[in-house]
């Protein structure tokens, strides 16, 4: 197929999701003018989602084992990579307007200068919520989960800064890291950075592929358009994902520096 075939592919990594919702994500997606690919890359240990729709732009792709959230991203990006111009990581339990997709286009096509761009993201109540982040310390992770309610204080200092709240959210700005539920990547950036580390099998890996497009390109959040995200927070109400999550940020920490990270330290001053 020639190059940049589709203006934009999208990869959803599905796990026995809810049908009603994960319809609203399709739906959202496909309702554009643009030219799309949909792929839907099931680690369910079922293919009872292979029905979940009919459009000939989407493609189905039964795992038939639960890879991890990366890898599953990877199987679509490492098909479509040079058939495309930009690629939507997308959650199954976003939906957003429509037009949300042709202003996220034209914003990219306007600033070659960025890599990675998410939008404003809100609840299902319309509540902002706040996913740009620095790049974390260990200690930001470590009060952000365990030490909120100990230490109310030196939580909200804390998160004041990681969450990047002194930043205007009605404002475009740069964030060098970006939240995996929407990442709509530019593929030059993805040819530069690479693809999704699948050393991390769910959680810390958008941390890792935003930081690593941002060491060539701009990442930024743009707050014109906005999404809803169901952001369900799931390892703190499940033992074994808040398991999960610490031994991600573990591989994360020993990847990038636990306590000296100059890239860290320079990139969190500048923004």
């Amino acid at each position: 197929m020639e190059l940049g075939k589709y203006d934009i592919v999208a990869s959803i990594v599905l796990y026995k999701n809810d049908r009603t919702l994960l319809q609203k994500a399709i739906g959202s997606f496909l309702n554009t003018k643009l030219k799309v690919l949909l792929q839907l890359i099931d680690n369910s240990p079922t293919d009872a989602l292979r029905d979940i729709t009919s459009d000939p732009r989407a493609r189905y792709i039964f795992n038939n084992a639960n890879l991890g959230f990366g890898r599953a991203h990877n199987i679509s990006l490492r098909q479509d990579g040079e058939q495309e111009k930009y690629h939507l990581v997308l959650n199954p339990d976003i939906w957003f307007p429509e037009g949300t997709l042709e202003r996220l286009y034209a914003f990219m096509e306007a600033t070659p200068e960025a890599g990675l761009v998410m939008p404003k993201v809100l609840d299902f109540e319309g509540e902002m919520q706040f996913l740009c982040k620095r790049l974390p310390t260990p200690a930001d992770l470590i009060v952000r989960r365990f030490l909120s309610r100990i230490f109310p204080q030196w939580f909200e200092q804390k998160m004041i800064r990681y969450q990047m709240l002194e930043k205007d959210y009605n404002a475009v700005f740069e964030a060098p890291s970006l939240s995996g539920c929407f990442m709509l990547l530019r593929a030059e950036a993805l040819q530069k950075a690479g693809l999704f580390d699948e050393r991390f099998f769910m959680y810390m890996e958008d941390i890792d592929i935003t930081r690593r497009v941002h060491q060539h390109f701009k990442t930024l959040y743009y707050p014109e358009v906005h999404i809803y995200h169901g952001h369900a927070r799931e390892s703190y109400r499940i033992n074994r994902l808040l398991f999960t999550h610490i031994a991600s940020a573990i591989r994360y920490f020993n990847k990038w520096g636990w306590f000296f990270d100059a890239e860290r330290r320079e990139v969190n001053r500048r923004l």
